[in-house]
């Protein structure tokens, strides 16, 4: 799944190899998903984006922002992208093709689902999409303490931490997958209650969630997901399903995976306690 640090990687990977790029073809809903999400009819993609060049790549939380000449794509949730040299062959299986004039190709695809939207700029109003472009990104200077505070408020008092970090856009593109690690560095468990931290807790996992961050970003994103040349993240998961009753990096205590709001969470008993 697309999150914060794979966000930023995949910008900053398609900035740099398809700025300039021009658009020849475009095939969208080829093998049709019932979970991949588009704007409009998928059919006027070819209209909307053909003859068009690539003008850059941003991303926005945990979405993925191309502009093209007045024309936006915009990748989200379980989108998977991955750039194909002219000389490489495509998968047969695709909700998205994109095919550049040098031959050379950016595929998106679904696996659970995923959004695969291309809109003239300006005119998608996804409630999903403003917020992360409103909101302040976590490793800029501007996420300071005072601005993290604010975050916290008589509403949140009941809530865990992981419903506190990963729902309601309070911090856009800060999922289930990153807040493992930012949780095991902070030394707090996922249902820890945000009535029961101190001002040193805060301070705590402020400085957790920026350091982690900015390490998963460091190192190409996690090695439990892939960048736009198929090749696994650098930066290697401390908690998730591949650590699941391996010991503790810390205390060699098992990690234990259990379901909670929906998901998985994984934490170490002993390093975080409730």
């Amino acid at each position: 799944m697309i999150e914060l640090p794979e966000a930023i990687v995949l910008a900053k990977q398609i900035d740099k190899t398809t700025t300039g790029k021009r658009i020849n073809k475009v095939t969208a809903d080829k093998s049709p998903h019932k979970f991949a999400w588009y704007y409009g009819d998928p059919k006027e993609y070819h209209g909307l984006l053909v003859g068009k060049a690539i003008d850059s790549a941003a991303s926005y939380g945990g979405l993925v922002e191309i502009s093209a000449n007045g024309a936006t794509l915009l990748f989200g949730d379980g989108a998977n992208l991955r750039y194909y040299l002219p000389e490489e062959v495509l998968p047969d299986k695709h909700q998205l093709l994109i095919e550049f004039e040098d031959c050379s190709s950016l595929v998106g695809s679904v696996r659970m689902y995923g959004g695969l939207w291309a809109f003239p700029a300006g005119s998608f109003d996804n409630k999903y999409y403003q917020i992360s472009k409103e909101k302040i990104p976590p490793l800029s200077n501007a996420f300071d303490r005072t601005y993290f505070d604010s975050l916290f408020h008589e509403k949140t008092n009941n809530l865990s931490l992981k419903a506190f970090l990963a729902t309601e856009q309070r911090i856009p593109g800060l999922g289930n997958g990153v807040l493992q690690d930012i949780l095991f560095n902070a030394k707090m468990h996922p249902k820890k209650k945000i009535k029961t931290l101190s001002s040193k807790d805060k301070g705590e996992l402020l400085d957790s969630l920026k350091l982690t961050l900015t390490q998963m970003v460091d190192g190409g994103g996690r090695d439990t997901e892939t960048d736009l040349y198929g090749r696994r993240g650098g930066y290697k998961a401390l908690l998730s399903r591949n650590t699941v009753n391996k010991p503790c990096l810390v205390c060699r205590t098992p990690i234990k995976k259990e379901k909670y709001m929906g998901g998985s969470i994984y934490f170490c008993p002993r390093c975080q306690e409730t």
